[in-house]
């Protein structure tokens, strides 16, 4: 594996604890928010002071997923790395420009696929 590859695998790997760490981090808000529920009879549907437990709960959830599904990502490019195809665009073959890969590395399209969507 090349210098290139090698920074661009660590980089993924970088991301990759990062985003467990927070999901880590969020499915514990989201125990300690079911285990607060319960142990509550507040009227949370009712609160004229801010939002209920639901809202809550689901707005921590939907987080959630997106760091899931941002964590499968991760894990899909850097299985693109160690097979050779990392920066390839799925749909054209043509290189994935850097600037796009800098800024989603999970990129799996160039920019004019991904905008034919």
């Amino acid at each position: 594996m090349d210098t290139e590859h090698t920074a661009i695998r660590a980089d993924l790997l970088r991301r990759r604890a990062e985003t467990t760490a927070e999901i880590t981090a969020l499915e514990a808000d989201l125990r300690s928010l079911f285990e607060a529920s319960r142990s509550s009879n507040a009227d949370d549907e009712h609160d004229p002071e801010g939002s209920t437990i639901a809202f809550e709960r689901a707005q921590l959830s939907a987080v959630l997923d997106a760091a899931r599904r941002r964590l499968a990502e991760l894990d899909e490019a850097l299985n693109r790395v160690a097979a050779g195809g990392y920066g390839v665009c799925e749909r054209c073959s043509r290189p994935i420009p850097a600037e796009r890969l800098a800024a989603r590395p999970s990129a799996r399209t160039c920019v004019a696929c991904a905008s034919r969507r």
